[in-house]
């Protein structure tokens, strides 16, 4: 049996939903995760996806929402974007496991005899690999809490090898070392004035036609659950009715951590795992920083707005991480900031002007394949030429380069090999060691590598004046090197390179006092492009410098020209005031 930190069994908390889908079990488990660590536990938390895909590199922004990276190059769900800002932790390879990664590592182990001639079947083969995924990271010692969300819906097709996995890890760890959390909804029927509290019957009964009992039930409501309701949940749920807990809609996901903390689900979990000394820990000294974020969220100075250009933004999800950079950034300046979606495709050097004007900042979003670069190059020179704060992220970087090379250096033609093979001048090429490469799925540059800082440069300034960073990536084009010097000579500032591999990481353009011996160019108050994700280093502890600096000076932009706008923050409910201040006062 595995041993955490404090030489005690890892305890293993799982995480189900039911009734219908997107009901929150990321940020449920997000949320537990950080109450947790409040008490003095050190806390990871995994997902299991259920679908076939080896990882969700290949997968369409549309079909699934952002893909988000990891220090070691893991390609994940969006939901470990998540777990990362609200518990501050690192992720790995380990925290997302997919169905076809299950199966790949069965069938490599059959192929390579591990199985001694025996027939691989789903029970034990499949589910062994399963609990074997479940139990990696409880292995390493660094965890006194293990929280693992099981993608789907209880009586998926899909999700039954996870829910089978789980029931018989239960027996093998012990009661007292595992916990199982189910998310349902309680509906509200407007046309009776009742909550239902059938569905959530239903889907625990069919957790428990699987072996499985919920400890604890999350309902996620619209309205109150009265207190016989609860008492009926409990009843025909066989949980008890403390452990039934309200999950009401939140004005913020990041509200859900009090609202929960209201309702004292940590303090269930912790009695169910029979970690009893956490208890006497008062968490309101841990979460203190937190609610003095959740106030400069919902309670800014002013209010920038920015434009997000890329070819997915009708999809919520697509550019998860970059809203909530946004969202974070703006929070620890006292700045609301208001993304407003700019679908790339329609951009043509006739409506830029019309279809950005009003904005204090313009990012331009990273993306894959030729369609709507065009309109991404015309919002990188209308942010250019206009001197209104630029960032640009991987792709977002190298349209910039390519609209550099164009309207400054000259360079007729200049494209990415990416999307025009025979560019007569190909300032963004692929790698050479991926020019033989045919398939898509995980040949990329994945993962953090090293970028060093030019000293004095905007980005070093930004870092806070050290001297080099690790930044996570996600990209096969890169900086022509063969061409940099073009480049240089127009004055384009290359203010951060990898070292080891003398690639280019961050471009920029030298400030107009800058004053720093470049070649005779264009200067702008803030452009920076960036090769890397600074997104999927933001956290609510610490919003990603880059996008502090952005938003500052998106705000200071529109404070010049008169572009600042009145806060539209929600009003704040007497539920969410009562929570945050229970969780300052007693804990």
């Amino acid at each position: 049996m595995p041993a955490g930190p404090a030489d005690r069994p890892v305890k293993f908390l799982f995480v189900t939903g039911g009734v219908t889908s997107s009901l929150g079990k990321g940020i449920v488990s997000a949320s537990l995760g950080r109450l947790l660590e409040a008490r003095g536990l050190q806390v990871t938390i995994q997902k299991f996806d259920p679908y076939i895909n080896v990882d969700a590199g290949t997968m369409n922004p549309y079909e699934h929402g952002e893909v988000y990276v990891t220090d070691d190059g893991a390609e994940t769900d969006l939901d470990l974007g998540h777990y990362e800002r609200y518990l501050g932790v690192p992720m790995s390879q380990a925290n997302n496991v997919t169905t076809g990664r299950v199966y790949s590592g069965v069938i490599a182990k059959e192929r390579a005899g591990a199985y001694l001639g025996k027939t691989v079947q789903v029970v034990p083969h499949v589910i062994d690999e399963i609990k074997g995924w479940m139990r990696r990271l409880a292995e390493t010692g660094d965890y006194d809490v293990i929280i693992t969300e099981i993608g789907g819906t209880a009586g998926d097709i899909e999700s039954l090898p996870y829910l089978e996995a789980i029931r018989q890890l239960v027996l093998e760890e012990g009661r007292a070392n595992t916990a199982l959390v189910h998310l349902t909804l309680v509906p509200y029927l407007a046309a009776a004035g009742e909550l239902k509290t059938k569905p959530t019957q239903h889907s625990v009964k069919t957790l428990q036609s699987y072996g499985l009992q919920p400890d604890v039930l999350v309902a996620r409501t619209e309205h109150p659950l009265p207190d016989d309701v609860r008492r009926k949940i409990g009843l025909f749920c066989n949980v008890e009715p403390e452990a039934v807990i309200e999950s009401l809609d939140a004005e913020s996901i990041y509200e859900v951590p009090l609202l929960l903390r209201e309702q004292r689900l940590d303090e269930v979990v912790l009695r169910r795992l029979q970690l009893a000394a956490p208890l006497d820990v008062d968490p309101g000294p841990d979460l203190e920083n937190w609610v003095a974020f959740l106030r400069g969220l919902k309670s800014p100075d002013e209010k920038v707005t920015v434009a997000l250009v890329g070819k997915y933004v009708e999809h919520q999800d697509a550019y998860k991480s970059i809203s909530e950079s946004f969202l974070l950034a703006g929070a620890h300046r006292g700045v609301q900031v208001e993304v407003r979606s700019v679908l790339s495709d329609d951009l043509t050097d006739e409506n830029v002007a019309e279809r950005l004007d009003g904005v204090s900042g313009v990012l331009v979003a990273p993306g894959f394949g030729d369609r709507g670069v065009d309109g991404k190059i015309e919002a990188v020179r209308w942010a250019r030429e206009g001197g209104v704060p630029f960032l640009g992220i991987c792709l977002g970087m190298q349209v910039a380069t390519i609209e550099f090379a164009r309207n400054v250096c000259g360079l007729e033609g200049a494209h990415s090999t990416e999307f025009e093979p025979d560019a007569p001048f190909p300032v963004i090429s692929m790698m050479a060691e991926q020019k033989t490469v045919t398939d898509k799925g995980g040949t990329m540059r994945l993962g953090a590598y090293t970028c060093a800082l030019a000293p004095g440069s905007l980005a070093a300034e930004a870092y806070g004046g050290t001297e080099t960073v690790r930044e996570r990536h996600r990209h096969r084009y890169e900086v022509n090197n063969d061409l940099r010097y073009r480049l240089r000579e127009g004055g384009l500032v290359f203010s951060g390179m990898n070292p080891d591999r003398d690639l280019v990481e961050i471009i920029e353009l030298p400030r107009p006092a800058q004053g720093d011996g470049q070649a005779e160019g264009p200067t702008h108050p803030w452009f920076v492009g960036v090769q890397f994700h600074p997104e999927y280093r933001t956290t609510v502890r610490a919003p990603h410098p880059l996008f502090a600096s952005f938003v500052g000076a998106a705000a200071d932009y529109a404070r010049a020209a008169g572009q600042l706008g009145e806060p539209q923050a929600p009003s704040r409910t007497r539920r969410v005031r009562r929570a945050t201040a229970r969780v300052l006062s007693d804990g």
